[in-house]
């Protein structure tokens, strides 16, 4: 799975990053809310961890900025605040499921992997350019009947060109 982390804690941040990235997970880590949201809203991703105590927008306002921009990607939101008025208003802002610190990674991991299950319909189909085809489900590149190996960053890099065919990136 492609996972957006958006969490302002540094050493949350890189465990999270570490510890998804044992599972076969492609992570990429966000340290605020403006910056996460813009990273959600232009490229693509199973799925969204998102930090409800954040600098710049919070995690409720990201959640809801997305769903009005009708992105659909499951978000897990993650946070210490675990009075129930807090959760309601995470749930209601657009999170698919809510998490409070401290948790279990096996639990975090279980959570992650319920809400792929949900989105198994909306998961990107292959991508074709000529006869380039990446898989993102299973990670795989081919061109003709040749796999082509690809490190991570590469494989993350090449999507992100496919997904934007004929047009100019910038960074």
């Amino acid at each position: 799975m492609r996972i957006l982390v958006v969490e302002d804690e540094p050493q949350m941040g890189n465990l999270l990053q570490s510890g998804l990235q044992e599972e076969g997970h492609t992570v990429v880590v966000s340290t605020d809310g403006k910056d996460g949201l813009a990273t959600a809203v232009q490229y693509p991703f199973d799925a969204i961890v998102l930090d409800v105590m954040l600098l710049g927008l919070d995690g409720s306002m990201v959640a809801k900025r997305l769903r009005a921009a009708r992105i659909a990607t499951p978000i897990l939101m993650l946070t210490a605040k675990d009075a129930i008025p807090d959760m309601v208003h995470g749930l209601d802002a657009g999170a698919d499921d809510y998490l409070t610190k401290p948790f279990s990674f096996e639990v975090f991991l279980a959570r992650l992997r319920a809400l792929s299950r949900r989105g198994k319909d909306t998961l990107a189909p292959v991508l074709r350019v000529g006869s380039l085809e990446l898989d993102p489900a299973t990670h795989e590149v081919t061109r003709g009947s040749r796999r082509i190996t690809l490190t991570r960053t590469e494989f993350v890099l090449l999507e992100l060109l496919m997904h934007r065919p004929g047009q100019v990136m910038t960074t």
